[in-house]
Formats: C-alpha cells, sequence, structure tokens
C-alpha cells in the first residue's frame, strides 16, 4: 500500500518502511508525527484520489534525523562588464520513517 503525500509545498510516493526527506518540520528526533495531507491512496491495481485530499486517510511517521542538503552554488556573471557573483545555499530537510499507510 501506498500513498501520494504533500508537505513543504512537494509531493511524496511513500509505502510503509520507508525513508524519505522531506522540507524541514518542527519536530524532535524521535518524535511520531501524522500527515494528513494526502493526495491519493493505493494498493496494486485499486487507487483512490483525493478531490484535493482523500477523507480519512492518513500517515504515520517517525523522525529520524534532520540534516542539510549539499551546498548549491549560485554564479552570476556578464560578459565583458567585470561582474561575477558568487553565493551557496544549504537547504535544511528533516528524515522519516514511514511506520503506516491508513486510508
Amino acid at each position: 500500500m501506498y500513498a501520494v503525500i504533500s508537505t513543504g509545498g512537494k509531493q511524496y510516493k511513500v509505502a510503509a518502511g520507508e525513508k524519505v526527506k522531506v522540507e524541514l518540520l518542527a519536530a524532535e528526533v524521535g518524535q511520531e508525527i501524522v500527515i494528513d495531507q494526502v493526495l491519493a491512496v493505493g494498493s496494486g491495481a485499486d487507487l483512490k484520489v483525493g478531490t484535493p485530499l482523500v477523507g480519512g486517510a492518513s500517515v504515520t511517521a517517525t523522525v529520524v534525523a534532520h540534516g542539510r542538503h549539499p551546498k548549491l552554488r549560485i554564479f552570476k556573471m556578464r560578459r565583458r562588464k567585470h561582474y561575477r557573483k558568487q553565493a551557496g545555499h544549504r537547504q535544511g530537510y528533516t528524515e522519516l520513517q514511514i511506520s503506516a499507510v491508513n486510508g
């Protein structure tokens, strides 16, 4: 059984037993959270799609860790204008262990 969830403005396809990195959540490591923003629930050929959410469906997950993705390099340059600019960005994430898909 799998589900498509929405968190942090992004959508993720998850199943029980998987680990997934989502946008940073305000939760402690080891805390169990319930995600109720479920867009679709499927099991084999059977698929239930919400409009926009599936009623009564939820995903239970445990927070494994918090971290930061590798640095992205931002480089801007205008040729022949003596302009170069460099910057970097590291986005934070929360790693979740999906324990159950209810729906």
